[in-house]
């Protein structure tokens, strides 16, 4: 009796074990690899607040690519709704967030935000900076984060965001400061590195559909069905991206 109970217990965790996979994919320019500017330049002494923000320069990063494999960073791969969810993602695992200030520029940039976390924003910057996000259905933020708080100032975002995941956080101190919060009460989504790649795990089998967007492209995909096969990570054909897209 007790070999069978085990038999049927392995079983049982096979078949819900099938029920499950994962996805990873890559996006990655077509075209040349352009030369991308800094939103300030390393030493501009024009720059507000020049001895912090242009110590070393503050980088674009919603224009991130790589030069060896021309992968594209900050790419949003997600799904809209989540009917089914995997048992061990329910919750998640971590409780707190961290959205910091160096050099004034926002990290991450991009940054997915579930609606059972709190994100902490601080600053490891000698300058003030504030932190001003309105979200459609959350209710809006406008705060200073005094110089060198490494406590933070906690924000929490209860709600999914019905119209567009992707909340704008800027610093109206220091204008070129952009950065986005991506709400999901599900976790069904994750951001490209910086070569472009993504992966988004335990998802339910079968088709599932995706949107992909990019904040200086807009919809890069609106309906990505993607087949999730049952116990596998299911490697997706690379996309390319047209570098035009990209173009101011």
């Amino acid at each position: 009796m007790k070999l069978f109970s085990i038999a049927v217990l392995t079983l049982c965790s096979s078949v819900q074990a099938a029920e499950w996979g994962s996805v990873t994919g890559q996006f990655v320019l077509d075209g040349e690899v352009p030369t991308v500017a800094p939103l300030v330049a390393k030493g501009d002494s024009n720059a507000k607040d020049a001895a912090v923000c242009a110590a070393e320069g503050v980088p674009n990063d919603a224009m991130i690519f790589n030069a060896e494999n021309k992968g594209i960073a900050n790419i949003i791969v997600y799904m809209r709704r989540a009917k089914t969810v995997h048992p061990d993602l329910v919750n998640s695992k971590e409780k707190t967030v961290e959205f910091d200030q160096k050099n004034c520029n926002f990290l991450p940039h991009m940054m997915i935000v579930r609606t059972d976390q709190t994100i902490v924003c601080k600053s490891s910057d000698a300058v003030a900076h504030n932190v001003h996000a309105t979200p459609f259905a959350n209710s809006a933020v406008n705060f200073i984060v005094q110089p060198n708080d490494q406590s933070g100032v906690e924000v929490k975002l209860p709600l999914a965001e019905p119209v567009a995941p992707y909340v704008e956080v800027k610093c109206d101190i220091h204008p070129w400061m952009k950065a986005w919060w991506v709400v999901f009460d599900h976790p069904y989504a994750a951001i490209t590195d910086k070569d472009g790649k993504f992966t988004i795990e335990n998802l339910p089998a079968g088709e599932t559909e995706f949107r992909v967007w990019h904040e200086k492209v807009g919809f890069i995909n609106k309906k990505w069905v993607v087949d999730v096969k049952p116990g596998k990570t299911t490697t997706l054909e690379t996309v390319p991206v047209s570098v035009d897209s990209f173009k101011e």
